[in-house]
């Protein structure tokens, strides 16, 4: 009997180990995304992809140094480009997310500066801001998956 509980520990030790070894998580698959998701993706990135194609509009106003024009545009058809940026991020997959958010935060710091740049009639912060904004906008919109497929 004693050498019964003595091994009677040694056993459920072993058993426990066995156990939580072989009790570990189940591998999930990554997260993708759903053809409801991508759908959509593809409504937010319309506007989006519509004040990119305006970009060189902004750069045409700042290198004539428009200044009027340059903060009209900013104020008009660049004015919801924050709310459009936000809602397409916020449908990306969580490693994805928190790059354009942080980019979408740059565009939108670079967009102030060349609006203050305009109010001072500052010719070489207002380019110098706008490049930023049109390298950080495609790098943001190479973020953003193909919505080709979806319907």
């Amino acid at each position: 009997m004693k050498i019964f509980r003595s091994i009677l520990p040694l056993i459920l030790v072993l058993v426990t180990t066995l156990l939580v070894s072989c009790g570990g998580p189940n591998a999930s698959a990554p997260p993708t995304y759903t053809a409801e998701k991508l759908q959509q993706i593809k409504t937010y990135r319309i506007p989006v992809d519509i004040a990119q194609n305006r970009l060189s509009e902004l750069g045409k106003f700042i290198s004539e140094e428009d200044w009027v024009d340059t903060q009209t545009f900013i104020h008009g058809p660049l004015g919801l480009i924050r709310r459009d940026m936000t809602y397409l991020s916020n449908a990306l997959l969580p490693e994805d997310k928190e790059q354009a958010t942080k980019l979408a935060k740059d565009i939108f710091k670079h967009f102030e500066n060349i609006d203050a740049a305009a109010k001072d009639d500052n010719y070489q912060t207002a380019i110098s801001n706008y490049k930023e904004v049109v390298s950080d906008f495609y790098v943001y919109l190479e973020l953003i998956p193909d919505t080709e497929g979806a319907a």
